[in-house]
């Protein structure tokens, strides 16, 4: 379908729930990525090595489990918006507190909080929207919402090059405090999920009841979004430093953020063109494509050689990479039962994260073995994780289309 129809499907309140998913995690994503940015001015501070500074980002990924089983339970009990806002107020508050950790061990434990905060984010947003949407549309606006982790990418970027030379990293945690004012637009601007609402006299199940007939699903969805962020935070977490310590580029440069906003404009293009492409082909053919066809991009990705063939492969990548993940919102929630989609499909997908939560720090391990060559740990470990990636998806369901609010079978 082509994208102007595809929007125009939504009416004015779809599209404000649109806009609200999309920035509640795109500023999520900010907020998680401004760490990525300082490694090594933080390990410089507290006078450890960078490797003690990435446990960091596994305890934020390794918490976020718990923050989508918390917040979505919530969200499937007393509805997507309230929830939806507090949990963006938690985790602004909390990235805020990061900026005055005393010391590396504090600001661990507070990105562990951060972390579960975050967690909650991406599926009740998720859910709200493919709640509220035509089902027509769903494949377009998966690849919309899921775009706004790489402009979240972006932004931290963006932040970085302009500000880290002023105010420091300390200050970039509180700059970190912006999301908090997306509430004020969710509160004018954006209703409940119409399918909540029609369930809102239902008698509320626990989680076991809900779930009953569903837990082969979730193993397969937690093992299926395992890769899923294996591939991501394998392409994009350590890139700061793998600019900063292969290439020798300074991180507050110009040269520096144009390779990162090549990656993310990259990811950009590629999560709304196969989210779309993937409501006529189905979910899962769209996601293998994207997934093998990262594999000959990585030689141009990380030994390019030159800048321009190594913004050509930063872009290639990234199309390929959160082109699979374009199709990823739409794809959980229409294998999802309605009583449980608040829950099911954040708990998967930050399951799966627990899985992956060692990306980085494995990642600067391989690394350390080859002399900090960087480039070496991550192209190998995109190769493998493409290959298993795809692999998954051709072994899973679909259900392309599945109407939402109306009873099926469990499978």
């Amino acid at each position: 379908m082509p994208l102007p129809a595809a929007l125009r499907e939504l009416d004015s309140t779809q599209r404000h729930t649109v806009i609200a998913s999309f920035l509640g995690w795109t500023l999520d994503a900010f907020d998680y990525f401004l760490l990525t940015f300082v490694i090594l001015a933080v390990a410089k501070e507290f006078n450890v090595s960078k490797q003690e500074v990435t446990y960091g980002l596994f305890l934020t990924l390794a918490a976020r489990p718990i923050g989508a089983l918390i917040f979505g339970r919530l969200a499937d009990r007393y509805g997507r918006r309230p929830v939806l806002m507090f949990d963006i107020v938690l985790f602004s508050v909390l990235e805020v507190a990061c900026a005055f950790a005393p010391s590396l061990g504090i600001l661990l434990g507070l990105r562990f909080l951060f972390g579960i905060a975050m967690g909650g984010e991406w599926g009740i947003g998720a859910s709200l929207a493919m709640e509220s949407i035509p089902a027509k549309s769903r494949g377009f606006v998966s690849g919309l919402l899921q775009s706004g982790y790489p402009c979240g990418f972006f932004l931290a970027a963006l932040a970085n090059w302009l500000l880290v030379d002023h105010i420091g990293w300390r200050g970039l945690f509180i700059v970190g405090a912006a999301p908090a004012l997306l509430v004020l637009y969710i509160r004018r601007k954006v209703p409940e999920s119409p399918v909540w609402e029609g369930r809102r006299t239902e008698a509320r199940e626990s989680v076991f009841v809900s779930m009953r007939g569903n837990w082969k699903r979730f193993i397969y969805m937690m093992l299926l979004m395992a890769a899923f962020n294996m591939f991501s935070h394998g392409s994009q977490d350590m890139y700061p430093t793998f600019v900063q310590e292969t290439l020798k580029i300074p991180a507050g440069s110009g040269t520096a953020f144009m390779l990162t906003a090549l990656l993310n404009l990259g990811a950009l293009f590629g999560g709304l063109t196969f989210g779309s492409l993937s409501e006529r082909i189905g979910r899962r053919k769209a996601i293998i494509i994207a997934a093998l066809l990262a594999i000959p991009v990585i030689p141009l990705w990380a030994y390019g050689g030159s800048l321009l063939f190594l913004g050509l492969g930063a872009f290639l990548i990234q199309v390929m990479v959160q082109g699979a993940w374009g199709v990823v919102p739409t794809h959980l929630n229409e294998l999802s039962p309605d009583a449980v989609r608040g829950t099911l499909p954040g708990f998967a997908y930050q399951m799966g994260n627990l899985l992956a939560a060692i990306t980085a720090t494995a990642q600067t391990w391989i690394a350390a073995q080859r002399g900090g060559d960087f480039a070496f740990a991550m192209s190998t470990w995109i190769a493998a994780v493409a290959v298993l990636l795809a692999l998954l998806t051709w072994l899973g369901p679909e259900a392309r289309g599945v109407g939402f609010g109306k009873k099926r079978d469990a499978a």
